[in-house]
């Protein structure tokens, strides 16, 4: 078993992160948010009798393995170091720290303790995004020639920032970490195009190249409902296409003969499109926006297995393009 400190009792780690945990070896032996309600009641559900307040009171908590958190971008920064350099390996929430300068610090402060930092991109677990990694991966696909992808949200989510500091760090960041993550190289040239229609409200397009020469283009906003299906990827080969729907629907897309005109006409598994979506009615409780299998890699990396989870140097990239990205919006 696997002993975590946690700070963050909000509710993103409460309905996201910490059912996780115990169904992958790990139990919250201390606790910290400084919302004395949201300490009380997380703790009663959990079973956790050491709470504070303060995080660094936490981090000093006899016998902790691993500190977990889900908190504010400077904090995750500060918080990150005072682990490290107590001994202690950490996962947290992304963004790691409020700048990139910030999550370089972290970065540094793992290098110096020889700990891992371990920051949750859960969409590359996104259960359509890894079946269109695998299929990237598989060799049949062929190389990746462009990306375009979209990800969406509403102007109230991120209301009272009308600099959009939360947008970029909560929203735009998962993408700056997901669409390299699929070219398999960083992002080459960059072009921002934007529209606020209105205070609150943005729309952008980042056009790019890798550093190969792939091209591709990114599409986030805060003029859709969150009623609706948000996300959509679109990866292209040389006759060979992958769709992601709403994590959850995929499509693979190769070269097959036209129909019309073939009497015997049939579905070829060769050459035929493959489509995926998951069973909402099975009762088992499967997580398709990938925080249980995240976790599932946390836990294994600090039981001394190697996983491939996104780290601090994958945070760190995230916010530098993140960055490049903000510097070229003109609002």
């Amino acid at each position: 078993m696997i002993n975590f400190g946690w700070i963050g009792c909000g509710r993103h780690a409460r309905q996201m992160l910490l059912p996780q945990l115990g169904r992958n070896d790990i139990r919250i032996a201390a606790l910290c948010d400084r919302d004395g309600e949201a300490l009380k009641k997380t703790a009663t559900e959990y079973g956790v009798e050491r709470l504070t307040d303060d995080f660094r009171d936490l981090i000093a908590t006899p016998g902790l393995d691993a500190i977990g958190m889900a908190v504010g971008p400077e904090l995750h920064r500060a918080a990150s170091i005072a682990a490290l350099e107590a001994g202690l390996p950490v996962f947290m929430e992304k963004p790691p720290a409020a700048t990139a300068a910030g999550a370089l610090e972290v970065a540094q402060a793992a290098e110096k303790a020889g700990k891992p930092v371990m920051v949750g991109f859960m969409k590359r677990y996104s259960t359509g995004n890894r079946i269109a990694m695998n299929t990237l991966k598989g060799g049949d696909f062929g190389d990746v020639l462009g990306i375009t992808g979209a990800y969406m949200t509403a102007p109230g989510y991120f209301e009272g920032e009308p600099d959009y500091t939360g947008f970029y760090l909560h929203h735009c960041v998962h993408y700056m970490d997901l669409i390299p993550w699929f070219a398999g190289e960083d992002f080459g040239d960059m072009q921002v195009r934007s529209i606020s229609p209105q205070p609150g409200k943005l729309l952008l397009h980042l056009n790019f190249t890798t550093e190969a020469g792939k091209v591709g283009n990114i599409v986030m906003g805060t003029v859709q409902s969150r009623g609706t299906p948000m996300e959509e990827i679109r990866i292209m080969g040389d006759h060979a296409r992958i769709h992601v729907d709403n994590i959850i629907n995929v499509a693979l897309y190769r070269d097959p003969p036209f129909k019309a005109d073939d009497p015997g006409a049939l579905l070829d598994p060769a050459c035929d499109t493959l489509s995926w979506t998951p069973n909402f009615t099975a009762a088992a409780n499967e997580d398709h926006k990938g925080y249980a299998a995240l976790l599932s890699d946390v836990a294994a990396v600090l039981r001394g297995e190697d996983r491939d989870v996104p780290d601090i140097g994958d945070g760190v990239r995230a916010m530098e393009r993140l960055e490049r990205m903000i510097g070229q919006i003109g609002l």
